[in-house]
């Protein structure tokens, strides 16, 4: 597949979903929007081509919207979670993925569910939904999961402060082999100087939802 296969419309239905997102979380808004940016730049640095880097560009950004579908007092929640509560939390990849459910009957839309529905398995076979381990997960879910984990750990949350960054980098590798997987993490960690210094060509569909927001 190449570029002539992405709706033109593909990223106003992007900006409508994730707008949407906004109004539930701005957090999990701009997690998405971050996450779709760094998936893309990390597919470029992996070598993927511009095809395969847009879809990860869409598959980062709609990784966490089934959160609009978990309870605000979970979601929202400033402490620390319950073991039920973690689970509805879980919940969300299965969620994300139902969202883009309806629009799968087009081949980049489908393309997009690996990446979102896996993006918490990890390696080890420890993850979730399915404990997919090593090479069953689809290399989408792989990619999003360095960026989604970078991400998460270097802002802040109610409940957390967000991570030095040796720390974040300490815990990347550290867990390299068992939660990710060990190429990403070593070519993300080649790309982390650059990080921030993205050019506005880079930024496809993000800059446009970021625009309309």
């Amino acid at each position: 597949m190449s570029w002539e296969d992405i709706p033109s419309w593909a990223a106003d239905v992007a900006a409508s979903i994730m707008l949407t997102i906004k109004e539930k979380d701005p957090h999990t808004f701009y997690h998405c929007l971050r996450v779709g940016r760094g998936s893309r730049r990390l597919a470029k640095a992996a070598g993927l081509n511009e095809f395969e880097q847009a879809v990860l560009e869409f598959s980062g950004m709609f990784h966490d919207v089934g959160k609009v579908g978990i309870a605000d007092s979970v979601l929202l929640k400033p402490g620390r979670l319950t073991v039920e509560e973690i689970e509805e939390m879980k919940s969300h990849t299965i969620k994300s993925a139902s969202i883009i459910e309806p629009l799968t009957h087009i081949p980049f839309f489908r393309l997009l569910q690996p990446g979102i529905r896996y993006h918490h398995e990890k390696i080890d076979g420890t993850g979730y939904p399915y404990g997919l381990e090593g090479d069953k997960i689809p290399m989408a879910a792989r990619l999003i999961a360095v960026v989604d984990t970078f991400d998460a750990m270097t802002n802040t949350r109610p409940y957390r402060k967000a991570l030095p960054m040796e720390k974040v980098k300490k815990e990347l590798i550290d867990f390299s082999g068992t939660q990710f997987d060990p190429a990403f993490v070593k070519t993300f960690l080649e790309l982390w100087p650059h990080l921030g210094k993205e050019k506005p060509e880079e930024e496809v569909a993000v800059a446009r939802i970021l625009k309309a927001a």
